[in-house]
């Protein structure tokens, strides 16, 4: 994604700032995701995919410049894309970093012109508060065929997937 429209803006929290991603985050964005890809609630993501998709992603940064929260806007088509890689640091979250997160992808996701965003998630009721609906995942062949067929929960998968129309 190209020319992301995300301005530097606050969050909800007045300590925490939103902004694009940068290669400079990138190590932090690893470090960030870890934990959560180690429970299986995120898809291992390389360093190498970090950088190569570094436009698609926002960040949450504390006052001392601290990365607590990150996402990205991943486009399949001209009507549909993801939010993905959705994580926000443990001691951070209940405090509206998540949906600050959420509400500047769906900015973005309008400014590029997409009919609906989706997301698969271990934590659907999250994504209902903002909006979402419980939908089947088969609505999203793209997704299978780009990331399901390659997980190892493939044929025990837990998530949920969840649509918002815009």
């Amino acid at each position: 994604m190209t020319g992301l429209s995300i301005k530097p803006r606050r969050a909800p929290q007045p300590e925490t700032t939103l902004r694009p991603a940068t290669l400079a985050d990138v190590a932090a964005m690893e470090a960030l995701m870890a934990p959560f890809v180690a429970t299986g609630d995120l898809l291992p993501r390389s360093n190498y995919d970090l950088c190569r998709h570094i436009k698609e992603y926002v960040v949450a940064l504390a006052p001392d410049g601290s990365l607590v929260g990150t996402g990205s806007l991943k486009v399949y088509s001209t009507q549909l894309a993801e939010i993905a890689g959705l994580a926000v640091r443990d001691d951070q979250q209940g405090r509206g970093v998540g949906k600050a997160l959420v509400e500047a992808l769906l900015v973005d996701a309008r400014a590029l012109g997409l009919e609906e965003v989706f997301g698969l998630t271990r934590k659907p009721l999250f994504f209902m508060r903002l909006g979402f609906r419980v939908a089947e995942k088969e609505q999203f062949p793209l997704k299978v065929w780009a990331d399901c067929t390659r997980c190892p929960r493939q044929h025990a998968c837990d998530e949920v997937a969840v649509a918002l129309k815009l």
